[in-house]
């Protein structure tokens, strides 16, 4: 596919994911009009981190995807939607359920009423593998029962149905792409992995919730890959795809890693205001990607060792940006 001069609107685009899409779609040549919601401040998120002349090359909006008419009005003139925009944070969904569904649904109802009205060529919907909850059988398949075993992923599944009901019901050429546990520079300490290297690089001891939790961790480049492959191929409206490395690894078992890479003399200490609450925790996630190799031509490139290092050197230059040694939800 050629990207030169396609117009894009990427949704959620100030956020961690959101930005390297963003850098990656200017950087083969698209038009991208990037989506951020919209604060006094003029704060665009994580786009700030981007080389200038990237910064330079994108349409930026300000606003919110519960304002129907602005969510219309950014999709003109738009042949690709990438919608990404969504309230992320599991412990924050416990308290803040309202605002969750809100913008997780209404939003996504927003965005796809745009892409029906503007007729776009394709929208690629973001989803989550905490739609899948504890698995049940293993690898998890995209052909897996949902779960909604926290309001976040009760959200996301009826995100991820919204979208399926625009395709059956009006044709809407929407593929949705499940990121299992993307990892990478520029991640927020509300996720795992962001949260360990911060206290590992500046304190004696790192505070950690359930370390028998697994997870299937995939480093951002390659979940971007996998985004640009679901615009690239043809044929793929309707369908899900797994991204994911089919690798998985206890969250004891990661930390060690880092703490290996950083101060082998670090010790875990568990920290009770960072667990889930018992039926709501997701004990296991690893991802089945075949159908993503098979019909995206996709498969994870980045080992998680390497994928650390990277993550670990970022962060550790960029610690101002970080709340050192704060629950962050």
């Amino acid at each position: 596919m050629d990207w030169q001069n396609v117009k894009i609107l990427v949704t959620g685009a100030g956020g961690f994911i959101g930005s390297h899409l963003v850098d990656a779609l200017v950087s083969r040549g698209a038009k991208v009009r990037a989506f951020v919601h919209y604060n006094s401040r003029g704060d665009i998120g994580l786009l700030r981190q981007l080389h200038p002349y990237i910064l330079s090359q994108i349409e930026m909006v300000a606003g919110d995807l519960c304002d129907p008419q602005f969510t219309k009005e950014a999709a003109k003139g738009i042949e690709i939607v990438y919608h990404l925009g969504a309230l992320i944070s599991i412990p924050y969904s416990y308290l803040h359920a309202y605002e969750v569904a809100e913008t997780n649904i209404l939003g996504t109802l927003n965005v796809l009423m745009a892409c029906k009205n503007e007729n776009v060529s394709k929208l690629i919907h973001t989803s989550s593998s905490e739609v899948y909850g504890t698995a049940l059988t293993v690898p998890i398949s995209e052909a897996h029962p949902l779960q909604g075993q926290s309001p976040y992923s009760a959200t996301k599944i009826g995100a991820d149905k919204l979208v399926e009901s625009f395709h059956c019901a009006y044709g809407l050429p929407a593929v949705t792409v499940r990121p299992f546990n993307t990892y990478g520079p520029r991640q927020s300490a509300r996720a795992v992995i962001p949260a360990i290297i911060t206290q590992a690089l500046t304190q004696k001891q790192i505070q950690i919730g359930n370390l028998e939790t697994r997870r299937d961790f995939t480093y951002v480049t390659d979940t971007i890959q996998g985004f640009i492959k679901a615009a690239e191929t043809e044929g793929l409206e309707g369908k899900t795809f797994n991204l994911g490395t089919g690798q998985d690894i206890t969250i004891g078992d990661l930390a060690h890693l880092i703490i290996q890479q950083v101060d082998p003399s670090l010790k875990l200490v568990p920290d009770p205001k960072r667990m889930r609450p018992e039926k709501s925790e997701v004990y296991r996630l690893i991802s089945d990607n075949s159908l993503a190799r098979n019909l995206l031509g996709w498969q994870p490139e980045v080992e998680i060792e390497q994928g650390l290092l990277k993550t670990i050197a970022w962060i550790s230059e960029h610690l101002d940006l970080y709340r050192v040694g704060e629950y962050v939800f």
